[in-house]
């Protein structure tokens, strides 16, 4: 039998980490990150438990890198999602999607979303990796359909922008509601409240307080 070429290996690489990072999301999204170890993560992955180690340094960047993939994965498809915006709007509608794609998976996975958050939050820091500049070249591809003149400072400002208001989404006890949060970033870039993926309203036939009116 002849060997593998390089591109096959590389093939088999690249999927043995996404497997990887799609247990790490499914089972701290379950359980939490400490009752998750490194081995339940390798068994639901189908892989070894030293390939792990031989992708990332650290269970908080293994969480990061996963984490990062799905708010890539879900902002590309939120984007993507037909039908595809035209016209003079369509950077607008763009953005409004983009909004809602980070809000909504706050939204539908708490746990893993507050854990994410918390992990950023801690001496460990944010980790730069693949997965997190693919989804930084997504937000700053939306940045600049939207018009701006200025995308490198305006791409750090959007993304503050959503990470405060992911957190009080999730404080635990108190958290703010999603429409509320939603209806100040839309007011903060002029759009829509009927743009991108709206939720229910909050009242019948009512534009949320900061919303701008279609």
């Amino acid at each position: 039998m002849s060997p593998r070429s390089a591109s096959v290996n590389e093939e088999l690489r690249r999927r043995s980490r996404e497997r990887l990072l799609q247990a790490t999301v499914d089972l701290v999204g379950e359980r939490g990150l400490e009752a998750t170890t490194l081995g339940d993560i390798a068994q639901r992955a189908g892989a070894a438990r030293g390939l792990i180690s031989y992708y990332f340094p650290s269970k908080r960047q293994l969480l990061q890198s996963a984490v990062h993939r799905l708010m890539h994965l879900t902002l590309q498809e939120a984007l993507e999602r037909a039908p595809q915006p035209t016209g003079p709007e369509a950077g607008r509608e763009l953005m409004a999607r983009a909004i809602d794609a980070i809000l909504d998976l706050a939204h539908d996975r708490p746990l893993l979303m507050r854990t994410h958050m918390a992990g950023i939050l801690t001496a460990e820091g944010f980790i730069r990796c693949p997965e997190q500049q693919r989804l930084a070249q997504l937000l700053r591809e939306t940045v600049v359909a939207y018009g701006s003149p200025d995308p490198d400072a305006d791409y750090p400002l959007l993304r503050a922008l959503l990470m405060g208001s992911v957190v009080p989404m999730l404080l635990p006890g108190a958290p703010m509601a999603q429409s509320r949060l939603r209806a100040e970033l839309f007011q903060r870039y002029g759009l829509a409240w009927e743009s991108g993926f709206p939720p229910d309203p909050p009242a019948p036939g009512g534009t949320p307080p900061g919303a701008v009116a279609p």
